[in-house]
Protein backbone atom coordinates (compact mmCIF):
# COMPACT_ATOMS: atom_id res chain seq x y z
CA UNK A 1 0.00 0.00 0.00
CA UNK A 2 1.43 3.06 -1.31
CA UNK A 3 1.99 6.38 1.45
CA UNK A 4 -0.82 8.31 0.07
CA UNK A 5 -3.58 5.18 0.65
CA UNK A 6 -2.26 5.66 4.24
CA UNK A 7 -4.42 8.87 5.63
CA UNK A 8 -4.52 9.37 9.44
CA UNK A 9 -6.21 11.97 10.65
CA UNK A 10 -5.16 12.26 14.25
CA UNK A 11 -2.57 15.15 14.18
CA UNK A 12 0.05 15.48 16.96
CA UNK A 13 1.11 18.31 18.97
CA UNK A 14 4.82 19.93 17.80
CA UNK A 15 4.36 23.28 19.71
CA UNK A 16 2.81 24.38 21.76
CA UNK A 17 1.97 27.81 24.24
CA UNK A 18 1.71 30.03 21.49
CA UNK A 19 0.16 32.98 20.87
CA UNK A 20 -1.42 33.42 17.52
CA UNK A 21 0.66 31.53 14.52
CA UNK A 22 0.37 31.80 10.48
CA UNK A 23 2.00 31.78 7.86
CA UNK A 24 4.01 28.33 7.74
CA UNK A 25 6.96 27.76 5.53
CA UNK A 26 9.06 25.00 5.13
CA UNK A 27 12.57 26.12 4.78
CA UNK A 28 16.06 24.90 5.26
CA UNK A 29 14.67 21.68 7.03
CA UNK A 30 12.42 23.23 9.19
CA UNK A 31 8.75 24.76 9.72
CA UNK A 32 9.19 29.03 9.25
CA UNK A 33 6.10 30.69 11.16
CA UNK A 34 4.72 34.15 11.93
CA UNK A 35 4.45 34.24 15.92
CA UNK A 36 1.66 37.11 15.94
CA UNK A 37 1.80 39.07 18.82
CA UNK A 38 5.20 38.41 19.68
CA UNK A 39 6.16 39.77 16.47
CA UNK A 40 8.63 36.86 15.89
CA UNK A 41 9.96 34.51 13.13
CA UNK A 42 9.94 31.31 15.00
CA UNK A 43 12.13 28.05 13.15
CA UNK A 44 11.09 24.47 14.53
CA UNK A 45 11.79 21.07 13.44
CA UNK A 46 10.05 18.06 13.52
CA UNK A 47 11.38 16.94 16.87
CA UNK A 48 9.80 19.80 18.77
CA UNK A 49 13.27 21.77 18.58
CA UNK A 50 12.28 25.59 18.29
CA UNK A 51 14.55 28.69 17.91
CA UNK A 52 13.36 32.27 17.54
CA UNK A 53 15.46 33.02 13.95
CA UNK A 54 14.20 37.02 13.29
CA UNK A 55 11.33 39.05 14.00
CA UNK A 56 8.30 40.74 12.15
CA UNK A 57 5.55 43.47 12.80
CA UNK A 58 4.05 43.64 16.78
CA UNK A 59 0.44 42.99 15.90
CA UNK A 60 -1.24 40.49 13.02
CA UNK A 61 -1.60 40.34 9.37
CA UNK A 62 1.64 39.44 8.25
CA UNK A 63 3.59 36.82 6.52
CA UNK A 64 6.94 35.04 5.25
CA UNK A 65 8.44 34.58 2.15
CA UNK A 66 11.98 33.98 0.36
CA UNK A 67 13.93 35.52 -2.84
CA UNK A 68 15.56 32.98 -5.26
CA UNK A 69 18.43 34.10 -3.46
CA UNK A 70 17.27 32.44 0.13
CA UNK A 71 16.99 36.75 1.32
CA UNK A 72 13.56 36.62 3.77
CA UNK A 73 10.72 38.53 3.05
CA UNK A 74 8.04 39.62 5.72
CA UNK A 75 4.71 41.68 4.86
CA UNK A 76 2.76 44.47 7.08
CA UNK A 77 2.54 47.87 6.47
CA UNK A 78 5.17 47.25 3.98
CA UNK A 79 7.41 44.76 1.96
CA UNK A 80 10.85 44.05 4.11
CA UNK A 81 13.80 41.98 3.34
CA UNK A 82 16.30 40.68 5.50
CA UNK A 83 20.10 41.12 4.42
CA UNK A 84 22.75 38.72 4.91
CA UNK A 85 23.75 41.16 8.12
CA UNK A 86 20.77 41.00 9.53
CA UNK A 87 19.29 44.55 8.81
CA UNK A 88 15.98 44.94 7.52
CA UNK A 89 15.25 46.98 4.74
CA UNK A 90 12.52 47.90 2.25
CA UNK A 91 12.19 46.00 -0.53
CA UNK A 92 10.02 47.65 -3.06
CA UNK A 93 7.31 50.73 -2.29
CA UNK A 94 4.16 49.61 -2.47
CA UNK A 95 2.25 52.51 -0.63
CA UNK A 96 0.47 53.45 -3.40
CA UNK A 97 -1.74 50.51 -3.82
CA UNK A 98 -1.79 50.21 0.03
CA UNK A 99 -0.13 50.41 3.41
CA UNK A 100 -2.17 46.59 4.60
CA UNK A 101 -0.59 43.46 3.82
CA UNK A 102 -1.14 40.09 4.53
CA UNK A 103 -0.08 36.83 2.16
CA UNK A 104 2.85 36.62 0.27
CA UNK A 105 4.02 33.81 -2.41
CA UNK A 106 7.33 33.77 -4.45
CA UNK A 107 7.03 31.86 -7.52
CA UNK A 108 9.69 30.12 -9.76
CA UNK A 109 10.40 33.26 -11.58
CA UNK A 110 11.14 35.44 -8.27
CA UNK A 111 7.87 36.79 -8.91
CA UNK A 112 6.06 38.32 -5.89
CA UNK A 113 2.75 38.08 -5.00
CA UNK A 114 1.69 40.08 -2.40
CA UNK A 115 -2.18 40.80 -1.03
CA UNK A 116 -3.66 43.30 1.33
CA UNK A 117 -6.87 45.37 1.91
CA UNK A 118 -7.83 42.41 4.78
CA UNK A 119 -11.27 44.51 5.65
CA UNK A 120 -13.32 42.43 8.41
CA UNK A 121 -16.19 44.74 7.80
CA UNK A 122 -15.61 45.86 4.00
CA UNK A 123 -19.31 47.28 3.60
CA UNK A 124 -21.44 47.35 0.25
CA UNK A 125 -20.00 47.03 -3.25
CA UNK A 126 -17.33 45.51 -4.45
CA UNK A 127 -15.02 43.68 -1.78
CA UNK A 128 -11.31 45.72 -1.45
CA UNK A 129 -8.95 42.99 -1.68
CA UNK A 130 -6.19 43.39 -3.97
CA UNK A 131 -3.03 41.07 -5.04
CA UNK A 132 0.31 43.27 -6.21
CA UNK A 133 2.76 41.91 -8.27
CA UNK A 134 6.95 42.55 -7.53
CA UNK A 135 8.48 41.43 -10.52
CA UNK A 136 12.56 41.02 -10.03
CA UNK A 137 13.24 44.05 -11.79
CA UNK A 138 11.56 46.28 -9.22
CA UNK A 139 8.61 47.33 -10.59
CA UNK A 140 5.14 47.34 -8.92
CA UNK A 141 1.63 46.61 -9.93
CA UNK A 142 -1.94 45.92 -9.13
CA UNK A 143 -2.81 42.61 -10.66
CA UNK A 144 -6.04 41.67 -9.46
CA UNK A 145 -9.19 43.57 -7.21
CA UNK A 146 -12.24 42.83 -5.61
CA UNK A 147 -10.70 40.13 -3.17
CA UNK A 148 -13.07 39.04 -0.53
CA UNK A 149 -11.01 38.94 2.41
CA UNK A 150 -7.73 37.57 0.58
CA UNK A 151 -5.72 34.93 2.67
CA UNK A 152 -3.52 32.09 1.33
CA UNK A 153 -1.72 32.19 -1.98
CA UNK A 154 -0.26 29.16 -3.96
CA UNK A 155 1.10 29.35 -7.29
CA UNK A 156 1.60 25.98 -9.58
CA UNK A 157 4.84 24.15 -10.52
CA UNK A 158 4.58 25.33 -13.64
CA UNK A 159 4.25 28.70 -12.73
CA UNK A 160 0.89 29.30 -15.19
CA UNK A 161 -1.97 29.46 -11.89
CA UNK A 162 -2.26 31.40 -8.55
CA UNK A 163 -4.99 30.59 -6.96
CA UNK A 164 -5.82 32.69 -3.52
CA UNK A 165 -8.64 31.70 -0.76
CA UNK A 166 -11.22 34.27 -0.67
CA UNK A 167 -12.16 33.98 3.05
CA UNK A 168 -14.95 36.06 2.89
CA UNK A 169 -16.65 34.67 -0.32
CA UNK A 170 -16.01 30.50 0.47
CA UNK A 171 -14.17 30.02 -1.99
CA UNK A 172 -10.59 29.18 -3.55
CA UNK A 173 -10.01 31.63 -7.08
CA UNK A 174 -7.85 30.95 -9.49
CA UNK A 175 -6.31 33.11 -12.00
CA UNK A 176 -3.63 32.62 -15.57
CA UNK A 177 -0.17 33.83 -14.83
CA UNK A 178 1.26 35.27 -17.90
CA UNK A 179 4.59 36.03 -18.93
CA UNK A 180 4.99 38.62 -17.68
CA UNK A 181 3.47 37.73 -13.95
CA UNK A 182 0.09 39.73 -15.00
CA UNK A 183 -3.15 37.82 -13.67
CA UNK A 184 -5.67 37.20 -16.11
CA UNK A 185 -8.88 34.55 -16.65
CA UNK A 186 -10.18 34.85 -12.72
CA UNK A 187 -12.15 31.89 -12.18
CA UNK A 188 -13.69 29.72 -9.22
CA UNK A 189 -11.10 26.75 -8.44
CA UNK A 190 -13.60 25.26 -5.75
CA UNK A 191 -16.75 26.24 -3.81
CA UNK A 192 -16.26 25.58 -0.47
CA UNK A 193 -19.36 24.87 0.64
CA UNK A 194 -19.39 27.02 3.92
CA UNK A 195 -15.90 26.39 4.10
CA UNK A 196 -14.08 29.93 5.18
CA UNK A 197 -10.29 29.21 3.75
CA UNK A 198 -7.51 30.96 5.18
CA UNK A 199 -3.93 29.91 4.83
CA UNK A 200 -3.53 27.39 2.15
CA UNK A 201 -1.08 25.01 0.77
CA UNK A 202 -0.70 22.81 -2.86
CA UNK A 203 -0.10 19.03 -2.92
CA UNK A 204 1.40 17.01 -5.83
CA UNK A 205 -2.10 15.63 -6.31
CA UNK A 206 -3.48 18.81 -7.50
CA UNK A 207 -5.29 18.84 -4.42
CA UNK A 208 -5.68 22.03 -1.94
CA UNK A 209 -5.34 21.94 1.74
CA UNK A 210 -7.11 24.92 3.01
CA UNK A 211 -7.32 26.21 7.06
CA UNK A 212 -10.82 27.02 8.07
CA UNK A 213 -11.09 29.35 11.54
CA UNK A 214 -14.87 29.50 11.71
CA UNK A 215 -14.88 25.63 11.99
CA UNK A 216 -12.26 24.58 13.06
CA UNK A 217 -10.49 21.94 10.49
CA UNK A 218 -8.53 21.44 7.73
CA UNK A 219 -9.74 20.01 4.26
CA UNK A 220 -8.32 18.73 1.64
CA UNK A 221 -10.20 19.53 -2.01
CA UNK A 222 -9.36 19.28 -5.44
CA UNK A 223 -10.48 21.21 -8.48
CA UNK A 224 -14.86 22.03 -8.70
CA UNK A 225 -14.74 21.19 -4.41
CA UNK A 226 -14.90 17.34 -4.01
CA UNK A 227 -13.71 16.95 -0.56
CA UNK A 228 -11.28 14.25 -0.49
CA UNK A 229 -10.26 14.55 3.51
CA UNK A 230 -10.96 16.69 7.20
CA UNK A 231 -9.31 16.72 10.02
CA UNK A 232 -11.28 17.96 12.79
CA UNK A 233 -9.48 19.96 15.94
CA UNK A 234 -10.50 21.20 18.89
CA UNK A 235 -8.99 24.83 17.78
CA UNK A 236 -9.21 26.55 14.88
CA UNK A 237 -6.75 26.61 12.45
CA UNK A 238 -5.21 29.64 10.58
CA UNK A 239 -3.01 28.21 8.10
CA UNK A 240 -1.26 24.46 6.64
CA UNK A 241 1.46 23.59 4.93
CA UNK A 242 3.09 20.75 3.57
CA UNK A 243 7.09 19.74 4.75
CA UNK A 244 9.53 17.83 6.08
CA UNK A 245 12.22 15.74 4.68
CA UNK A 246 9.88 14.20 1.70
CA UNK A 247 7.16 16.86 2.05
CA UNK A 248 4.43 14.33 2.98
CA UNK A 249 4.25 16.23 6.38
CA UNK A 250 1.55 18.39 6.66
CA UNK A 251 1.51 21.29 9.70
CA UNK A 252 -1.55 23.04 11.04
CA UNK A 253 -1.07 26.41 12.91
CA UNK A 254 -4.38 26.74 15.34
CA UNK A 255 -5.38 28.59 18.59
CA UNK A 256 -8.84 29.26 19.71
CA UNK A 257 -9.97 32.67 18.02
CA UNK A 258 -12.38 34.26 20.29
CA UNK A 259 -13.76 37.19 17.73
CA UNK A 260 -11.41 40.85 16.80
CA UNK A 261 -13.47 41.90 19.54
CA UNK A 262 -11.22 39.77 22.11
CA UNK A 263 -8.35 39.63 20.25
CA UNK A 264 -5.96 40.69 23.69
CA UNK A 265 -7.41 38.11 25.25
CA UNK A 266 -6.98 35.44 22.80
CA UNK A 267 -2.91 36.17 22.44
CA UNK A 268 -2.99 36.14 26.28
CA UNK A 269 -4.32 32.63 26.60
CA UNK A 270 -1.72 31.55 24.85
CA UNK A 271 -3.50 28.74 23.01
CA UNK A 272 -1.33 27.94 20.02
CA UNK A 273 0.10 25.35 18.53
CA UNK A 274 1.92 23.73 15.57
CA UNK A 275 0.66 20.22 14.83
CA UNK A 276 1.85 17.74 12.37
CA UNK A 277 -0.13 14.91 10.65
CA UNK A 278 1.30 12.64 7.96
CA UNK A 279 -0.09 13.57 4.29
CA UNK A 280 -1.46 11.10 2.04
CA UNK A 281 0.52 13.73 -1.41
CA UNK A 282 3.53 15.76 -1.26
CA UNK A 283 4.01 19.23 -1.27
CA UNK A 284 4.24 21.21 -4.53
CA UNK A 285 4.30 24.66 -6.11
CA UNK A 286 5.10 27.69 -4.16
CA UNK A 287 5.49 28.46 -1.35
Amino acid sequence: MSSRDTFRSEPRVLLSGLAYVESPRWHDDRLWFAHWGAGEIVAVDLDGVSEVVGHGPPGLGWSLGWLPDGRLLVTGDRLMRREPDGSMVQHADLSALSGDWNEIVVDGRGNIYVNGRCDFDPGEGDPPGIIALVTPDGSVRQVAGAIAFPNGMVVTPDNSTLIVAESFAGRLTAFDVADDGGLSNRRVWADLAGGVPDGICLDADGAIWYADVPNKRCVRVRQGGQVLETIELDRSPFACMLGGPDGQTLHILAAEWRGIEKLDEALAARTGQVLTVRAPAPRAGWP
